[in-house]
C-alpha cells in the first residue's frame, strides 16, 4: 500500500525486536532493525523510515549519535524506548532531537498510541506556506521552515519548532499546558509535565535576548504559556 508507513527500530535486544516486530507487522508498519549506531545510519539515509524507535545503549556507541545523524538530514520522529530512567538522559535526548522517551519496561499498547500520536503530528502546524512571520527580532519562514534571530539562521529541534509554530498560531491566546501537549503529542496523559518545560526552556535560549525575562514566550503561571 502505498501510505504504509515504515518503522526503523533500533535495539540489540533479541527479545525486544521480536517482540517489536510482531506487535508493529500486526498493525502493518514496514520495518527495518538495525542493532549498531553504523547499522543505524546507514539504514535510515538508505530508506528514510517515517519514524524511528531508538535505544540508547548499543554495542558500537550512545544512541545519541543516531539521533544526531537523523537530525542533519530529517525532522523523522523519533522516539526512544530505554533502561535509563534519571531526568538528566531524558533530558539529554529531547534536547538532542528525540521526538518522545519511553522507559523500559513499556507496555505495546501506550507504545503503539505514541507511535500514532507521533505520526499524525508531523506536517502539523504549518500556516499559510507562502507566508512569513516577523517579530522584532525574529523571523519564520514556514515554507522553508526557517528560523532566524537577528538574521542569523538557529537550529530548533522538531518538537521546538511545533511548539514555536503552535504558539504563533495562537498568538496572544493563553495555550494551558495539556492543550499543547495533546497538540504536540497527541495525548497529554503519560507525558511528563517537565518534559513540556525543557523544551520551552530550550526554545527560549534560542530565540529570546534574555531568556529569564522572555519577550516572546510568556509563562502565565499554573496555566500554561503564551506568545506575546
Amino acid at each position: 500500500m502505498e501510505d504504509r508507513k515504515t518503522i526503523l527500530i533500533v535495539e540489540d535486544d533479541k527479545y525486544i525486536i521480536h517482540f517489536l516486530s510482531i506487535s508493529l507487522k500486526e498493525e502493518d508498519y514496514g520495518l527495518w532493525v538495525a542493532k549498531t549506531v553504523k547499522e543505524a545510519v546507514s539504514l535510515f539515509y538508505a530508506n528514510r523510515p517515517d519514524l524511528v524507535i531508538l535505544d540508547l545503549g548499543l554495542p558500537d556507541g550512545d544512541g545519541m549519535e543516531v539521533i544526531e545523524s537523523i537530525r542533519e538530514i530529517a525532522d523523522t520522529p523519533v522516539i526512544v524506548v530505554s533502561a535509563r530512567q534519571n531526568e538528566e538522559e531524558k533530558i539529554r535526548a529531547l534536547d538532542a532531537g528525540a521526538d518522545d522517551y519511553v522507559t523500559k519496561p513499556f507496555y505495546m499498547g501506550e507504545l503503539q498510541a505514541r507511535i500514532r500520536a507521533a505520526l499524525r503530528k508531523r506536517e502539523t502546524y504549518t500556516p499559510d506556506k507562502s507566508s512569513c512571520f516577523e517579530q522584532g527580532d525574529l523571523s519564520v519562514d514556514f515554507e522553508k521552515r526557517q528560523v532566524k534571530v537577528a538574521g542569523e539562521e538557529i537550529h530548533l529541534t522538531p518538537i521546538e519548532y511545533r511548539i514555536l509554530i503552535l504558539l504563533i498560531a495562537n498568538r496572544g491566546k493563553v495555550l494551558t499546558h495539556n492543550y499543547i501537549l495533546k497538540e504536540i503529542w497527541g495525548y497529554a496523559e503519560g507525558v511528563e509535565a517537565g518534559t513540556l518545560r525543557v523544551f520551552v526552556a530550550t526554545l527560549r535560549r534560542k530565540i529570546e535576548k534574555n531568556p529569564s525575562q522572555p519577550q516572546h514566550i510568556v509563562t502565565e503561571v499554573g496555566v500554561g504559556y503564551r506568545f506575546r
